[in-house]
């Protein structure tokens, strides 16, 4: 059984870091192996890949699994910085397993690391319809794609959504900070 595992990973896109997801495989072999080195990052982002390449290659996989897989090796991809490659490996994980928001979460990411605002937009939105696992990193991600297609009142209100939706982190607080409020 897979399900889903978030991580807030920081990089910056403009003066706001975004957040990315690994999804979890449940269980023994090689697939766990590359769930655990895309959240634990125990091992560098290359050998992770490696793990997840190998999982694919070798291991008899459920579609769930093996969906899941594709997205974790994504993300390993998205850390050591081959988005292209990352990018490939979550519309293979889409074809699989399309009502998977993490995966939609995670391509928004790699198109806000290409400067992609658009298409960023258009994935993210798609992770919030679908519920994603981590509903905080979507609409966190959701406002640095929209500050930076210019609607600065839709990302206001998204990084005070993600703010709700996880009060414990202040990362959103500190871009809410950056807004100056006005009343007509």
């Amino acid at each position: 059984m897979v399900k889903l595992y978030v991580l807030a990973s920081l990089a910056f896109a403009l003066s706001a870091p975004f957040a990315s997801a690994q999804v979890a495989i449940l269980g023994s072999g090689v697939s766990k192996d590359c769930y655990e080195a895309a959240k634990y990052q125990r091992v560098s982002a290359r050998e992770g890949e490696d793990i997840c390449t190998k999982a694919l290659e070798a291991e008899l996989m459920n579609i769930t699994n093996k969906a899941a897989t594709y997205t974790n090796r994504g993300v390993l991809r998205m850390r050591s910085g081959r988005l292209d490659a990352a990018l490939s490996d979550y519309d293979i994980a889409k074809q699989m397993r399309p009502e998977e928001g993490a995966t939609y979460l995670n391509e928004g990411a790699a198109h806000i690391l290409r400067k992609d605002y658009t298409s960023a937009l258009v994935s993210l939105d798609k992770a919030i319809e679908l519920n994603s696992h981590d509903l905080y990193a979507a609409f966190y991600n959701r406002a640095i794609a929209k500050e930076n297609t210019g609607d600065i009142q839709g990302a206001y209100f998204d990084f005070k959504m993600a703010d709700e939706l996880n009060p414990e982190s202040d990362l959103a607080r500190k871009q809410m900070s950056r807004f100056e409020i006005s009343t007509n």
